[in-house]
């Protein structure tokens, strides 16, 4: 279990976010991989043919409406069958713009964390500088599995710091996440504490709910060079509970002025279903939470998976 020191704190005003996990929608190799847009296009499906190593599969966007469960919510749901290889998409221009993570990067986070020996495991700890958060479980030593839970932002403050740049970068690069911008590295000062800001925090790195998706399939896929340990500790972080047709598995994210996410995803026998669900409402913005997303993944992921 290893520890670590916290940063020196003051006084906070917070945005959080917070849960998720899953596979990309098939990243290929890049000495193999072929993509290639059908001509077949109309309102409610579009195809396209990906070629690798000789076998063709068929990826497909269906355009839905899942109108009824975000109840008069702006926002967006991309929801990836992997045995089908099939997406729905419900507000499809939505899920293809690309903004801030918040709180969902803690997947990512915590993965660099695991792979380059920060993170031991799910009961590594760091330590709390002992000043007054008023989120009461940021007070005290966190392990990773509680940290991740709290979506507190000083525990992956000092993961990602202390993992650096140039390795959360690489990372970024090889799992293809949205615009891999981390350029604003100690963030956009959207809190006043310098522990409770950063790059993914309504700041430079950005990425679109599909990508999400497409970034979670990739880390839960075959392909990737993740250790198999690394992946079975986030794996375990990311559960949250059992649902009718499979296990759920995610992260929330919550910002300010009516924007949350919950990106994840269900695993039943061997397939996954993964999902991103990104709110975007400030006209609402008193209803809008990641645990409002939760909400509405969990009620399509019911009724319409």
């Amino acid at each position: 279990m290893k520890k670590v020191k916290g940063i020196a704190i003051v006084l906070l005003s917070v945005m959080i976010a917070g849960c998720s996990n899953t596979n990309s929608e098939q990243q290929e190799d890049n000495s193999v991989a072929i993509e290639q847009q059908t001509a077949e296009e109309n309102q409610n499906i579009q195809g396209t043919e990906i070629v690798k190593e000789n076998e063709i599969s068929v990826v497909t966007d269906n355009i839905v409406d899942y109108s009824e469960y975000f109840q008069g919510i702006s926002g967006c749901a991309v929801i990836y069958d992997e045995s089908s290889n099939t997406y729905s998409l419900y507000n499809k221009e939505k899920c293809e713009k690309e903004v801030s993570p918040l709180s969902t990067f803690k997947i990512v986070s915590a993965l660099a964390g695991l792979e380059n020996n920060v993170l031991e495991s799910q009961t590594s700890t760091m330590e709390y500088s002992g000043l007054k958060y008023p989120i009461d479980t940021w007070n005290s030593n966190l392990t990773l599995k509680e940290a991740f839970e709290a979506s507190c932002v000083w525990y992956f403050r000092q993961v990602v710091d202390m993992v650096g740049q140039e390795d959360i970068h690489a990372m970024l690069k090889e799992i293809q996440y949205g615009n891999c911008d981390i350029s604003e590295w100690n963030g956009s000062e959207t809190n006043p504490l310098p522990e409770l800001n950063g790059f993914w925090l309504d700041s430079s790195l950005e990425i679109s709910p599909k990508q999400q998706v497409v970034t979670l399939n990739y880390i839960f896929g075959s392909d990737n060079n993740f250790n198999a340990d690394s992946l079975e500790e986030l794996k375990s972080i990311m559960y949250i509970a059992e649902l009718d047709n499979g296990c759920l598995y995610g992260k929330t994210g919550s910002g300010a002025d009516g924007k949350a996410w919950f990106v994840g995803f269900m695993e039943k026998d061997d397939n996954k279903i993964y999902f991103a669900i990104y709110l975007d409402d400030i006209q609402n913005k008193e209803a809008v939470s990641g645990n409002k997303a939760k909400e509405i993944a969990i009620s399509i992921l019911n009724n319409e998976v």
